[in-house]
């Protein structure tokens, strides 16, 4: 057997790695029965789906026959805006507020596309924006900094 797509057979094992992780914690817990279930029946049964889509992705990642393809190089470009973008975001997050600190962090993430374009970008970041105050500030109520320290009269 030939991989011929080596990204999706390593996402696979990935898969296969956290499901079973998932199945083997949830063991811990009672599981109850479908009708009335415990705290250990979703992660169980969570940890087996993705354990078989693991398996399903891997397997059709390889192949019978060998065929020659060129070994893909790193790419550092994405590494280092999706990092920086991620350490960004936590160094800022209270000096600028959430608002701020998420839009900069989704439009730096986006500069790793080669197909990056700044319109797109910044309707993204706003649109997610948008979607993190509802969930995180307006529902589940997070004691975040939503504004910059300095609207917020703290400098």
């Amino acid at each position: 057997m030939h991989i011929k797509n080596p990204k999706d057979f390593k996402a696979g094992l990935l898969f296969i790695l956290f499901g079973v992780a998932a199945s083997v914690f949830a063991r811990g817990y009672s599981l109850g029965t479908a009708a009335k279930m415990g705290p250990g029946y979703f992660p169980l049964f969570l940890g087996l789906m993705l354990t078989a889509l693991g398996l399903i992705i891997s397997l059709k990642s390889l192949s019978k026959r060998r065929e020659t393809t060129k070994k893909e190089l790193i790419r550092f470009r994405p590494v280092v805006f999706v990092l920086s973008s991620i350490v960004l975001f936590g160094l800022l997050l209270y000096p600028l507020g959430m608002i701020f600190s998420t839009l900069l962090l989704v439009t730096i993430s986006s500069m790793a596309s080669d197909e990056f374009n700044m319109k797109v970008a910044l309707w993204n970041a706003i649109v997610l924006t948008l979607v993190i105050l509802i969930i995180f500030v307006y529902f589940l109520q997070f004691q975040i900094p939503v504004f910059p320290a300095f609207l917020r009269g703290r400098v």
